[in-house]
């Protein structure tokens, strides 16, 4: 299994909130609600099984790097991802409100 990052450039329909999302090769979540689907292992790769959907829980900064957490709701696991200058400003403050 390789570590390198597959850009893969995808549009889809955030099965959250049913908006269509333009991608870019590097969206790996719904800019306007911020949820996620667990389809990689490695970023790209869309090798996962388990396929839940990835809730926000929480916004992350380190070392002024601000990345979303999210948990899939169907396994449970927590995976960070960078925040993106098209995610919804309101919906990102909203979580640091958390």
């Amino acid at each position: 299994m390789s570590l390198k990052f597959k850009r893969k450039i995808e549009n889809f329909v955030c099965r959250n909130c049913g908006k269509k999302v333009d991608g870019n090769g590097y969206t790996n979540h719904c800019p306007h609600c911020l949820w996620s689907k667990h389809v990689d292992i490695f970023p790209g790769d869309r090798a996962e099984k388990c396929g839940g959907m990835m809730e926000p829980i929480s916004i992350e900064n380190k070392k002024g790097k601000w990345s979303i957490i999210h948990k899939c709701q169907k396994c449970t696991q927590k995976k960070k991802n960078k925040i993106s200058k098209e995610d919804n400003k309101e919906t990102i403050d909203s979580l640091l409100k958390n």
